[in-house]
């Protein structure tokens, strides 16, 4: 249990360190003030939240601002057919990742499954899955 935690610590840490190098370049929503919260101006003497976040969190703040819900790409995702032709694709930004299957909906026991890139695997209760290529959210004035 240890192990798992510490290794979910480091996939996040190494994936906020990836995300933060990211700049946008294109034209995309309208960024909010890069500086908002951070300056006294005669109306606000105190930082607000934005303002005291930084690193991760600041990201997360900033992603929600331009409408991006899940920038770090955590959330539940729907279960596809799961059959070998048609399997639940599950979008990395590296080449491998580790999943959970809730294999029966009652359940309280996780399966834990390490995908790789473009290799197909099954979990124990018969879904398939496979790993495909996805984009980071460009979000700027980290």
């Amino acid at each position: 249990m240890a192990s798992l935690l510490v290794r979910n610590s480091i996939c996040i840490a190494r994936r906020s360190l990836i995300l933060s190098c990211v700049r946008s370049s294109s034209g995309g929503p309208a960024m909010p003030d890069p500086l908002k919260g951070k300056v006294a101006t005669s109306q606000v003497s105190m930082p607000d939240d934005l303002g005291h976040a930084v690193g991760p969190e600041r990201f997360e703040m900033l992603a929600k601002l331009q409408g991006i819900e899940d920038p770090f790409d955590i959330s539940v995702k729907p279960r596809a057919k799961g059959t070998r032709q048609e399997p639940t694709l599950i979008s990395s930004i590296h080449t491998e990742r580790m999943i959970g299957c809730v294999c029966e909906e009652d359940s309280v026991r996780v399966e834990y499954i390490t995908l790789h890139a473009d290799e197909p695997r099954r979990c124990g209760c018969g879904y398939w899955f496979k790993l495909v290529p996805a984009s980071l959210p460009e979000v700027d004035n980290m």
